[in-house]
């Protein structure tokens, strides 16, 4: 049960003057063993602070072990939209995921349950982030571009990304929770991941929900076709297999909203990235069939050039 940290990290983050340094300084607090690093990187549009947390796995690559690392990155425009908008904003649900998680896990090391794999989790900080104009309601904007993003979210050490972003503001996915997508890698869309989807069932306790994309969602921003979100926009800068985890509503909520995010929610999902990190570290999660894998590319090529903005 991860309640406290989701509740913790919201507090901190529901503030005009909340820094990278602020989260930092919380993590800190639960264990010294987690290396944390900020940097504030401007944008032409303002400011945000990237934070990247390492946790070290009992045979984690960071000790010379083999045991593979999990990635889970927050994905968002930003967790406020002052001074438009009063208050942390929907669109944050992705941070607020991501560093809850980061100190559940930091809390489960002090009490003796460190995991096997080393976990790399990152997001950014920005409390006063602009909005633009989408369909069906509005996006928020970031201050950086995507390729900053994923530059500084994106880790080269990580086995396979769970990417964590809210996904409200769509008439696609209509179920108030969370939902996770297929598994992407190197410009293809793979099956759904069947130990993820175990995993779902027994964290929730409920029926797994998927989230349906496509292949306009998987290439980069700035091409001129329609995203769902930048949801899996980490799947352009990585070979590493990409599964987007998706909080959801049953209607189009703005992500520059406020008032809209749900706690129990966000909690569901730090707990589900929790359970997806113990067995991945064992190998007991896979992400996509890797001989399968193979075998697509051998009879269509590679399918790299959907990673690209090409011409």
């Amino acid at each position: 049960m991860s309640l406290k940290h989701v509740m913790e990290v919201y507090d901190l983050m529901d503030d005009i003057n909340v820094t990278g340094d602020t989260i930092k300084g919380y993590l800190a607090t639960i264990n010294q063993q987690g290396t944390i690093n900020v940097q504030t990187i401007s944008g032409d549009k303002g400011k945000t602070d990237f934070i990247k947390v390492l946790i070290p796995g009992k045979n984690g690559k960071s000790k010379q072990g083999t045991a593979p690392t999990l990635g889970i990155i927050g994905r968002l425009g930003g967790i406020g939209a002052r001074p438009e908008m009063n208050g942390f904003v929907s669109d944050g649900d992705g941070a607020l995921a991501s560093m809850s998680a980061a100190a559940k896990l930091l809390d489960m090391v002090n009490k003796g349950d460190q995991l096997e794999g080393d976990i790399i989790l990152t997001t950014h900080i920005c409390p006063d982030a602009p909005t633009q104009p989408h369909d069906p309601v509005p996006f928020m904007d970031s201050p950086v571009d995507i390729m900053t993003m994923n530059q500084y979210e994106v880790d080269e050490a990580m086995d396979a990304i769970l990417s964590i972003d809210t996904t409200k503001g769509n008439q696609i996915i209509n179920h108030r929770g969370f939902a996770i997508t297929p598994t992407v890698k190197e410009g293809y869309i793979l099956k759904v991941s069947e130990d993820l989807l175990h995993v779902y069932s027994q964290s929730v306790g409920k029926l797994p929900v998927t989230m349906p994309i496509t292949t306009q969602d998987i290439t980069p921003y700035g091409n001129d076709v329609y995203h769902i979100n930048s949801i899996l926009q980490p799947s352009v800068a990585t070979d590493k297999p990409v599964v987007g985890v998706a909080v959801t509503t049953e209607t189009a909520v703005a992500g520059c909203g406020t008032g809209a995010s749900r706690v129990t929610d966000v909690e569901e999902v730090v707990r589900y990235c929790l359970e997806v990190a113990k067995l991945y570290g064992q190998s007991k999660c896979a992400f996509y069939n890797e001989k399968e894998f193979k075998h697509l590319e051998s009879l269509y090529g590679k399918m790299t050039h959907l990673q690209t903005l090409a011409n």
